[in-house]
Formats: structure tokens, C-alpha cells, sequence
């Protein structure tokens, strides 16, 4: 979707929202959609392996190999509030396959972000206070953007990226799908991220950085014979 100063609107009174989702990634979403937007949020949906309570805020936690039959996707909206777990691959899994069950997927963007002009963001993205979108940035689907970070004019994120709080993507870069930005990292003008990065918290990043690679320090170098795959494979944590 593109953005407009009146994007809380684009929500019907009341629209009813379910949250996939019951971690503490699924219990802040249920607070800014209930604080921030004109939606409901109805109940909460996990895997059945993974539903440790059967109710969240007083709301329903439904299996997810089952959402269907407790909020119809015809009646409901849906939201996936997942973090970068596997380098955001289970967030871009459940999404996926919360749009194969007929579902729309609402994204929530801050009141409280600092949205420019021609701004363009995609579904299932979760952008927080104090974020800067600066004009003519294009944000991918499933993308969540953490408190206080900023991307400058013109730059891309590709779709199920991961950026933590205070990253500062500056103009005319590009963040390839599935990477993950970590706290304090930034980035110089006209950059390249490519697939499956991980730049890691305070890295700063003066030179492109290559598919799969674990990218520290300042300047930021890549780790000698390290690859992201153990991370995507659960084998490790970011």
C-alpha cells in the first residue's frame, strides 16, 4: 500500500483483527493495534504445538492448522506478529500460509512515525514510534521495523527483513529479502545488502555486503567462514 496521512482511516470501525501469533511480539502488536487503530483484536492463533494458554488477554488462542474455522477470513483481518526467528523465515512462513487460507493481511505503521512523501509499504509490516521513512522509500512485505530507525530517501527493503532499534539506512541503498539489521548498525549512501544478511549491532557499514554473510564491527567486515545458513536452518540464534 502507499501511504496517506490519514492511513488509520484505511480500517473499518471496529474491523476485526486476529493476531497469528502468541509471544511477546504477538502481545505488543495487541497493544498498539488496540491503542493506535480502528481495529478489534479478536484472538490469537499459533500452531498447536506451540499454544501454551488457551486464552491472551482475556482473547481466544486458536490452532493455526485450524484459524478457519474459528475467524472466517471473509469476517476477519489478519496480522502475523512474529519475530526474526530463523532469519525471518517462520514469520514469512506464517504469513504465507495465512494467505493461502484466504486471509488479507494488514500492516501497522506508528502515528507516531514520520512518514515523507511516496512512501510505499507492503502488507504484514509492523513499523514503530519514531521511525523516519524518508520520501520515496519502498518498504517489501512482512518487514518489521523497530523503535527510533530510520531509512533514507529512495532506499528499498525487500520483503521479511528484520531492522532493530536505531538502524540508519541512508539514501539510495538497497536491503535484500530475509536480511536482519541490528541495533546501532548503519549504512552509507547507495549501498548493497544482498539475501540472507545479518549486519550485526553497532556495524557499521561502508562497502556492500554479499548474500548469506554475518557482517560486525566498524568498518564491518564479514566473520571468516561463517555463513547465515545455520541461523535459517534453527541450528543457530542471530
Amino acid at each position: 500500500m502507499t501511504l496517506s496521512k490519514d492511513w488509520l482511516t484505511m480500517a473499518g470501525p471496529k474491523e476485526k483483527l486476529v493476531i497469528i501469533g502468541s509471544g511477546e511480539t504477538a502481545e505488543l502488536a495487541y497493544d498498539y493495534f488496540t491503542q493506535d487503530t480502528g481495529y478489534e483484536v479478536v484472538g490469537f492463533s499459533a500452531e498447536k504445538a506451540y499454544i501454551g494458554s488457551e486464552l491472551l488477554f482475556g482473547l481466544p488462542v486458536v490452532p493455526f492448522e485450524h484459524i478457519e474455522d474459528y475467524f472466517h477470513p471473509h469476517e476477519h483481518t489478519a496480522f502475523v506478529a512474529v519475530s526474526y526467528t530463523q532469519l525471518n523465515r517462520l514469520r514469512s512462513r506464517l504469513y504465507n500460509e495465512t494467505k493461502n487460507k484466504g486471509y488479507h493481511c494488514c500492516s501497522y505503521v506508528s502515528p507516531k512515525a514520520n512518514v515523507g512523501s511516496n512512501v510505499e509499504v507492503g502488507e504484514n509490516c509492523f513499523i514503530l514510534e519514531n521511525v523516519t521513512l524518508q520520501r520515496g522509500v519502498k518498504i517489501g512485505d512482512c518487514v518489521t521495523i523497530w523503535t527510533g530507525s530510520t531509512v533514507g530517501h529512495r532506499s528499498k527493503i525487500g520483503d521479511n527483513c528484520f531492522l532493530a532499534m536505531h538502524v540508519a539506512v541512508s539514501g539510495f541503498c538497497e536491503v535484500g529479502a530475509f536480511s536482519f539489521l541490528g541495533v546501532n548498525s548503519c549504512m552509507s549512501d547507495s549501498l548493497k545488502v544482498g539475501i540472507d544478511c545479518v549486519i550485526g549491532a553497532g556495524a557499521v557499514l561502508i562497502s556492500d555486503a554479499f548474500e548469506g554473510r554475518i557482517y560486525v564491527g566498524n568498518p564491518a567486515k564479514p566473520l571468516p567462514n561463517r555463513t547465515t545458513s545455520a541461523i535459517i536452518e534453527g541450528k543457530e540464534k542471530i
